[in-house]
């Protein structure tokens, strides 16, 4: 399992990458997908969307169950992957490639209190 070290990490298993524009691409984690299985629908925010930090804003569901996610910061949606509707395997196949939306955060510095690799690995570890 990869963890890429640039990126911050939720205890709810999204990844969160930090773009130049400052919003933020956020998807699950390879640790999620692997969990879930084989990707079958993904429901994504819509975008304009405001969103609560730890409010449920996407769904991911696979032929195991079907999993919440969440936003990790407050914001607004400004885009969402709409290939993911004809191809949510693309979760599996990558990732950290395949984001599902995109937040303008309310706060920048809110990005600063999720978790880092380690961190992240840390807390899988003590799932386990």
């Amino acid at each position: 399992m990869s963890l890429p070290a640039e990126l911050k990490y939720t205890e709810s298993h999204e990844w969160v990458r930090r773009e130049a524009d400052g919003t933020l691409t956020v998807g699950i984690t390879d640790f999620a997908q692997e969990a879930l299985g084989d990707m079958v629908f993904v429901e994504l925010p819509e975008v304009g969307r405001m969103l609560a930090k730890s409010e449920a804003c996407a769904v991911v569901e696979s032929v195991k169950a079907a999993s919440d996610v969440y936003a990790p910061v407050a914001g607004e949606v400004v885009a969402a992957n709409t290939a993911l509707a004809d191809k949510p395997e693309l979760v599996n196949a990558d990732a950290f490639g395949a984001w599902l939306f995109r937040l303008r955060p309310a706060n920048a510095a809110d990005v600063d209190t999720l978790l880092d690799a380690a961190r992240y690995q840390a807390n899988i570890d003590a799932q386990k």
